[in-house]
């Protein structure tokens, strides 16, 4: 995409060309954009002449879906999307389609055109001109917002989750990729193809480019924000740099035999028999070292669970569905990332001669992977298990709600979320809190009624929404209101 008005704006291809430019220490500014989405478009061209007016700041344009790992590293699920950094760090973002709010954000990190001056709409006066202007704010009108065009998927109906289901299930691997194996679209999804043929696996595809709805759906349904999207019975795997990964290490395949997929000789066409797990028994090749050093992580807590990324940010559909399990059960468990540590990765599988992840342990003793836990669960064999070995539940309500009303300084609970309330009392203080420029954390209350019920009781307050500061309630709709009304909320929300 051309960079209209001549603004320096360079485009990134790859996550290392990102931390050299990171490492110069020069204000940084990234935007996530999508060649699909028309406000993408348009903000570019606010972007790029920005990009005139603050001479001393990078920009630099991203393309989000082409760039999995740096969409991946800054947890973008929505386009257009702005990123902020100084000193290689990041200190703010913007999603959505807003001019002004661009450039003041600009100015906070590049330094104002004018001392002293905020930068919109100085800067926009100067550098974008009416025309591009109008469009935005058209574009934003069409969206049913005045300044800000959110492209991320909205609350998700019924049907669409069970249309994603059907197509997730469809094929035992099922691969959702731009472009079909004979002509993909891009080069992550060839890659994908590639890799699947030489696993000698059948598999099924979507070509998301052919459905909007899907692509832009599935991100929400499996919180994986980019394509291509691998899924083994049911659950995601990953994208192309976990599933590379995977198979130069041969776990891909393994996983597939864990999972009763069918090897298939493609030129054949005639199957070969499935091994299933303990594909590796000699642990001989296991130094005394490295021995010590897996049995002191397995016994570094009662549960331990050996997983691909941490509970917050699991990176395979595996891992979370067992992080899940553990937190419906109440447990309080221990984690270890094999992404990070080849050694542990690897010897894990000969010391335990359990060939896949994730890999759960409770008093040292290995218990399976997610198959075997869900199934446990189900069956109730998980939480017999945990009280027999002295497991307890590790959090009451109340702790599990005190450790939610702290989870923000400004935390609300609320009927649907910030993007999509479910009630109006909800959305007007939603809208009270963006229009005083309060950030807060927010919690759906429609979602668990546990919560629902008990933070009625622990607060005494009967009524939602509930606005906490600092872990104390500070009321309901009428009194944010109120204390908005007489200029008194965001004191009151930062004293």
């Amino acid at each position: 995409m051309a960079a209209a008005g001549g603004g320096t704006v360079k485009e990134v291809k790859s996550k290392a060309e990102l931390d050299n430019i990171l490492g110069e220490g020069a204000p940084v500014v990234l935007h996530f954009w999508a060649s699909w989405c028309e406000a993408s478009k348009h903000m570019d061209q606010v972007f790029s002449h920005l990009s005139t007016d603050f001479p001393l700041a990078r920009f630099l344009r991203v393309e989000a879906e082409e760039q999995p790992e740096i969409s991946e590293a800054y947890s973008v699920s929505a386009v257009p999307y702005f990123v902020f950094l100084k000193d290689g760090k990041a200190l703010d973002t913007l999603e959505g389609a807003d001019p002004s709010s661009l450039a003041n954000k600009v100015a906070k990190v590049a330094g104002s055109i004018r001392p002293g001056e905020p930068a919109a709409p100085a800067s926009l006066g100067m550098a974008a001109g009416p025309t591009i202007l109008e469009t935005v704010q058209e574009l934003a009108k069409e969206n049913g917002a005045s300044q800000h065009i959110n492209q991320s998927p909205p609350s998700m109906g019924d049907n669409l989750k069970k249309r994603l289901q059907q197509l997730v299930n469809s094929h035992p691997i099922m691969l959702f990729m731009k472009g079909n194996p004979e002509s993909p679209k891009c080069g992550f999804s060839q890659k994908l193809v590639d890799i699947l043929k030489k696993e000698n696996v059948k598999f099924g595809s979507f070509d998301i480019l052919t459905d909007n709805e899907v692509r832009e759906g599935l991100k929400k349904f499996s919180n994986w924000p980019t394509y291509p999207q691998l899924y083994c019975k049911g659950e995601l795997l990953g994208g192309s740099d976990i599933a590379i990964a995977m198979h130069e290490n041969g776990e891909l395949g393994q996983v597939f035999k864990d999972h009763d997929i069918e090897i298939t000789d493609l030129e054949t066409g005639k199957a070969e028999p499935n091994e299933g797990k303990g594909g590796i028994s000699d642990s001989s090749g296991l130094s005394a070292a490295t021995s010590d050093r897996l049995r002191g992580l397995i016994n570094s807590s009662p549960v331990v669970l050996f997983m691909k990324g941490t509970p917050d940010e699991p990176k395979c559909g595996f891992s979370r569905k067992v992080v899940d399990i553990l937190r419906q059960e109440n447990v309080k468990f221990a984690s270890f990332d094999i992404l990070t540590d080849d050694d542990v990765r690897q010897g894990l599988k000969v010391y335990s001669n359990w060939s896949s992840y994730p890999q759960l342990y409770i008093k040292e003793e290995l218990i399976g992977g997610s198959d075997i836990v869900l199934e446990m669960q189900k069956s109730g064999e998980l939480k017999k298990v945990l009280a027999e070995k002295g497991i307890s539940s590790g959090e009451t309500i109340e702790d599990r709600l005190k450790r939610l009303i702290n989870s923000s300084p400004v935390m609300l609970f609320m009927k649907g979320t910030p993007d999509a309330p479910k009630c109006g009392f909800s959305s007007k203080v939603v809208n009270t809190l963006k229009e005083e420029g309060v950030e807060f954390g927010s919690f759906d209350i429609l979602t668990d009624e546990e919560v629902r019920q008990g933070v009625k009781t622990f607060s005494n307050w009967p009524t939602f929404p509930q606005l906490y500061y600092k872990g104390e309630l500070i009321g309901g709709c009428d009194i944010v209101l109120e204390l908005h009304n007489n200029g008194e909320l965001k004191s009151t929300l930062s004293e």
